[in-house]
């Protein structure tokens, strides 16, 4: 993975960016294989807003290495911070055709763990998945502001709720954390 000196503001975004996407829709079929997966479509489907609401874009560059063929994608913040990360495969077929599936399947999978979407089967409520609410970033300064008070790490609350931004806590936890704090009690023990 390759990255500017700084990711702050990119992780921020993304943070935001990812409480409001669900899962990429199985929606194609893949005739060898008797099953159903999310398309290239469907997950540019999923991202797009979010990232576009957050200010992220990213791009993805067709690249070849050593007889390999795949993408690099580049996902940038407004900030101009970014990072990319390389993905190839070997391929099957040694023609266009066999190149532009690679860059295909590389783009759709490239794109997916970029923006660390899941996959949801196409029955009905699956496909309307909602992502779970989390905390605001208001409510998320508020924390920061009260630990400060109070003399408390932000780190322990990111460690006993096992996330790496206050953003993603669930939005049903801020009152049992807010009002641990205020009282300055334990606010890394009973998650």
């Amino acid at each position: 993975m390759n990255k500017s000196e700084t990711i702050t503001e990119l992780a921020k975004a993304m943070c935001k960016a990812q409480a409001q996407m669900g899962g990429a829709v199985k929606d194609s079929n893949n005739p060898f294989f008797k099953s159903k997966y999310a398309d290239l479509g469907a997950v540019i489907k999923v991202v797009k807003e979010p990232f576009a609401n957050n200010g992220l874009s990213y791009v993805q560059f067709p690249i070849e290495s050593n007889g390999r063929i795949g993408i690099e994608t580049m996902l940038m913040h407004e900030s101009g911070e970014w990072i990319s990360n390389e993905f190839t495969v070997q391929l099957t077929k040694q023609d266009a055709q066999g190149a532009g599936s690679a860059i295909s399947y590389c783009r759709r999978y490239g794109l997916q763990s970029m923006a660390g979407i899941p996959t949801a089967d196409d029955d009905g409520n699956a496909a309307q998945y909602i992502a779970p609410k989390m905390i605001s970033e208001k409510q998320a300064d508020a924390i920061t502001d009260l630990c400060i008070q109070k003399g408390t790490k932000v780190s322990d609350i990111l460690i006993a709720y096992n996330v790496d931004y206050l953003c993603e806590i669930p939005f049903d936890k801020f009152n049992k954390i807010f009002k641990r704090l205020n009282d300055k009690a334990d606010v890394t023990t009973n998650a």
